[in-house]
């Protein structure tokens, strides 16, 4: 089994397929950037394990960070063009109830000077796309997102590396230890939806 999870995430390509699936799911929610995450962490517990070194393994600190910028790139391209997006964007966010409930909390939370709200979206399902195109398309200004949206990025990044990391110390290096911990983060984000969810209270 550590020889399989290995052999998937083996090599200096695995940062740039992480960093390639965190950017683009942004816009495809249903590419398996955390899977995917948790698994390259999970295979760094097989090298500490094992002892080994150098590019045989992905390193959790190089893996993190990766997720991160990734992350960030994604939400700023997104970010962009829902600013540009023009008429039939604001038509296609006005048509959806959860774009336009997400772009006026998003709004009231970065007014207030807190983005609790991006940092929660960050780990819901899709919910990353929907705050990064609502602030875009409500023109919210880069500097009130995007310090958010990094802090977002970073404690995504590294919950998830923590879940498969450590998941890995705990469990073995088993696909079982990478289940538990993509569940793990499946149960966060089901916790950040239903957060979302939630009416927001009256000031």
């Amino acid at each position: 089994m550590l020889e399989s999870v290995g052999s998937l995430t083996g090599g200096p390509w695995i940062y740039a397929l992480v960093a390639l699936s965190v950017l683009l799911d942004v816009f495809v929610p249903v590419l398996p950037s955390g899977v995917l995450v948790i698994t390259a962490a999970t295979a760094a517990a097989a090298g500490s394990a094992t002892g080994q070194v150098g590019h045989t393994v992905p390193d959790i600190l190089a893996l993190t960070f990766c997720a991160a910028t990734a992350s960030v790139l994604g939400d700023l391209v997104a970010y962009r063009l829902a600013w540009r997006g023009g008429d039939r964007l604001d038509r296609a966010i006005a048509r959806s109830r959860r774009l336009t409930t997400a772009q006026e909390r998003l709004g009231a939370a970065l007014a207030r000077g807190g983005g609790a709200l991006v940092i929660l979206a960050r780990f819901a399902p899709a919910g990353r796309s929907v705050v990064s195109l609502g602030a875009g398309a409500a023109h919210r200004r880069a500097r009130d997102f995007l310090p958010w949206s990094a802090l977002a990025g970073l404690a995504w990044a590294a919950y998830s590396v923590a879940l498969g990391y450590y998941g890995g110390q705990w469990l073995g290096t088993t696909w079982l230890a990478t289940g538990v911990s993509v569940l793990a983060l499946f149960g966060a984000g089901a916790g950040a939806a239903y957060v979302m969810r939630r009416p927001a209270k009256a000031s």
